[in-house]
């Protein structure tokens, strides 16, 4: 199905995202279908959600609860919708991010895990969770430090703890790189990303994490390449955020 206006202009980006991550799983032997797209939605209409999810797009992330909900509540009467929280979650955001969302890629702390264990309604299937890691120590970014070799020893019993809360899965790993103008210098840091998520299964039997949340608009391919399996891509695919809003 071909689309015109909004929705055809992003069927066309997504259409070029989609080829991009075809060859960059050639290049590194994966299949396309191991690849998710996020849709980051922040700071976006109802009206570029609604044209995204013609053009074939069905998960969005998020990164403020408040903005998330009022777009799920209008947006309600849209099937198989996946909204998923991309943004550091503060402790009173908490219960509703476990109430409303599908997934959580910034898991950044043991208390933050048992809070949305406690509060994801029973009849509701586990949370998927990614735990966020800072693998180059940036002051600015959130996460985990996982720069050293001490960092990820003192993963292990975290991860641990994480895994056996009820309510939630730990299913695997976010980071965000340092921002780089080539995104071959984002490589080192998608390389240790798998790297690290190895670790963690070695040593904590039958943790079995497999996914890695790594990639945006400007290196996703490169993510992709080193074993990314969902790409967070925002106005790359769904255009210019309007921060008037």
């Amino acid at each position: 199905m071909s689309l015109t206006g909004l929705g055809g202009q992003i069927q066309r980006r997504l259409e070029e995202i989609q080829s991009e991550i075809a060859k960059a799983c050639k290049i590194s032997g994966r299949q396309p279908s191991d690849v998710k797209i996020l849709a980051i939605s922040k700071k976006q209409s109802l009206e570029v959600i609604r044209a995204a999810y013609e053009a074939g797009v069905s998960n969005f992330g998020e990164n403020y609860v408040q903005e998330a909900l009022g777009k799920m509540s209008a947006l309600a009467g849209l099937s198989n919708l996946s909204w998923e929280m991309v943004g550091h979650i503060q402790s009173r955001k908490a219960k509703q991010v476990a109430e409303h969302f599908s997934s959580v890629h910034s898991l950044d702390s043991l208390r933050l895990a048992e809070m949305l264990s406690q509060n994801r309604p029973k009849n509701a299937e586990p949370l998927r969770t990614y735990l966020e890691v800072n693998l180059a120590g940036e002051e600015s970014k959130s996460g985990l430090p996982a720069v050293t070799d001490r960092d990820w020893e003192a993963l292990l019993p975290l991860v641990q703890s994480v895994a056996g809360l009820q309510g939630i899965k730990l299913v695997g790993l976010m980071t965000m790189p340092p921002l780089f103008e080539k995104a071959e210098e984002s490589r080192q840091y998608f390389i240790k990303l798998r790297q690290l998520r190895d670790f963690l299964n070695a040593n904590l039997p039958g943790l079995d994490l497999t996914g890695l949340s790594a990639g945006t608009s400007t290196d996703f391919a490169v993510a992709v390449e080193e074993g990314s399996t969902i790409i967070r891509v925002g106005s790359r695919l769904l255009g210019p955020r309007n921060y008037q809003n």
